[in-house]
This record gives structure tokens, sequence and C-alpha cells, in this order.
């Protein structure tokens, strides 16, 4: 599913965010959370973050700060997201939380989480992807290792959605109030933005073929090849049009690339160029990248000079 719009909040339980929550999923974790559950977290953390209120119009006040803390946040391990056409992908997070001692991160009603999302800041996102309630191991009596993960659908995405991504942690405590109906003023929130940033890029393929083969030293090879990267529109691959790409050759019993030219796709993605045959060893193109979309590198095509 696609969800772009805010929806403001409704009369009686908390608003779904513009954020896509994660399905529930079979877990040993007795503190296992519901989508519901983890989207009414999620508001309440976006809400406080702007200092408007998520919850039914009756309810008055605001929560209060959460003695809640976070650092040495890591998404993904460090590496930008790549999402192609068919496949989600799941980006581990990993987050320290610090809090005080009398916030209790074992209640069922303790949420802590990351979300991604596109805009000037978490309150004012547009469109975002929330992880799962992360799982969080004490090493302390205050501080603890949390784990949870984003799952990345690309039936979500669009094209425009390629590019710079922020990251904001968060952790809300409704201390035993009715998620549906909460007094706000009882409830803890602490969120961190931003808690980090990332590209979310579009999946890239590249491809080379060098002919013809076997080849006589000092004739004609013929390399080509094409650049494409995956459309998160219509969830098809096309090719990437006007890019740099390297040549580049390893000769046999080698394991370092040699660059011989840089040559630029067609409007359909295409390369095609050439070179005078000299001796025996690997050719392959090499992308290095864009914002949008990651570098890539073909596989090798081997050529037999005789």
């Amino acid at each position: 599913m696609r969800i772009r719009a805010t929806v403001a909040a409704v009369s009686g339980a908390l608003a779904l965010s513009a954020f896509a929550v994660p399905a529930a999923q079979a877990s040993d974790d007795a503190r296992s959370k519901a989508p519901a559950d983890v989207a009414a977290a999620v508001e309440a953390a976006r809400s406080a973050a702007n200092g408007t209120s998520a919850f039914a119009a009756g309810a008055e006040g605001e929560p209060r700060p959460l003695a809640v803390s976070f650092s040495n946040v890591k998404i993904n391990n460090g590496k930008n997201i790549v999402v192609g056409t068919t496949n989600v992908v799941k980006a581990p997070v990993t987050y320290t939380l610090t809090h005080a001692a009398d916030v209790d991160i074992k209640a069922s009603d303790f949420f802590t989480g990351l979300d991604l999302y596109r805009g000037a800041n978490f309150d004012e996102a547009d469109f975002g992807m929330s992880s799962e309630d992360a799982v969080c191991t004490a090493s302390s009596t205050t501080v603890a290792s949390c784990k949870t993960t984003v799952e990345i659908d690309p039936l979500w995405l669009l094209n425009e959605d390629a590019g710079a991504w922020k990251a904001a942690a968060y952790a809300v405590a409704f201390n035993g109030e009715d998620m549906d109906e909460p007094n706000p003023e009882n409830i803890g929130v602490a969120v961190k933005d931003p808690a980090g940033s990332l590209k979310l890029q579009r999946l890239s393929r590249l491809t080379v073929n060098a002919s013809p083969e076997p080849v006589k030293k000092g004739k004609t090879i013929t390399v080509t090849g094409k650049l494409s990267r995956a459309s998160w529109d219509d969830n098809k691959y096309y090719g990437y049009t006007k890019q740099s790409v390297k040549l580049q050759f390893c000769k046999k019993g080698s394991t370092t690339y040699t660059t011989l030219k840089t040559i630029k796709t067609d409007m359909k993605g295409n390369l095609s160029t050439t070179v005078t045959a000299g001796s025996d060893g690997y050719f392959r193109y090499a992308f290095a990248g864009t914002a949008t979309t990651p570098a890539v590198n073909s596989t090798a095509d081997f050529i037999d000079v005789k």
C-alpha cells in the first residue's frame, strides 16, 4: 500500500499517520505489538514533536517529556537502502536507548522505534515508513541496546521517492492509558529528530558483452552493454539514459581492472564502444552511481586473443 497524505486526528482515537506501518508478525517476544498500537505510538511521537494533538477533540493537555535519549543510531548497517521492483527490503536498525530509572521499557504499552521520512522534519513529513516496535536489551538499569527493522515494499514507492531521507527515533510510554482514548497529560514522549540520514535508491543493473570471440591481436573488439534501473512507478526496469560509464579491462592472471575509457549511455541506456585487441583478459562496465541510483559493476566478459 501507499500511504502519503497525513490523516488528521479523529474523534475517539489516535489518527493513523502518514507512515507505512509494518504488518503483524509471529514472534516469541511477549512485547510484540499490533500494527495499530505501533501506529498510535508513531502518531503520538509526531504530535509531540510539533506541539499539536493527535488525540480526540475532547482530550485536553499535551504529552509530557519522557526521560529517554537516543545515541549510536545505525540504519541498514550504515549503507544506503536499495530497492528493486518486487522484493520487500528489510533494513536493520540499531541504537542505544538511555532512560531514567523510573521508565519501564518492558511495559506492554511502552513503544520505541525509528521512522524513515521525507520532508523538512518528522512532524511535517508527508511520507514515511515506520519500523517495528524495537526489542531492547538492558545493559544496565538505565541503558539498553535496541534492535528493529524497517520494511520497505516497492509497491509503496514512486520514482520521486528516490534520494535523500531522514530518520527520527522515538519512545512513547502510555502509562496505562487507553490508547484509543488516552489522557494526553499522562503519556510520556521522547523524540530525536533527525536521528540519521540515508539515501533510498532504485536498484541498478549493468550488462556487458565483448565480441568477436576469439579475436586476433590488433583486430577490433566491440563492447556493448546496458545500464538499467528499477522504476517504482510501474515495477519494471528501464534504461538509465545519458549516464557516464567506465569500460574497464583486467589482464588474464591479474585481479586489477584498468579504466580504458568513459562513455555515456544512449536514450535507452545502451552502451557501445570499440577497442583494439591486445591480450587475453576480462572486460567490464562500471557505473559510479548517483544520488538516486547505486553504483554497479557488470559481470566480466572474457576475451581470448589469438
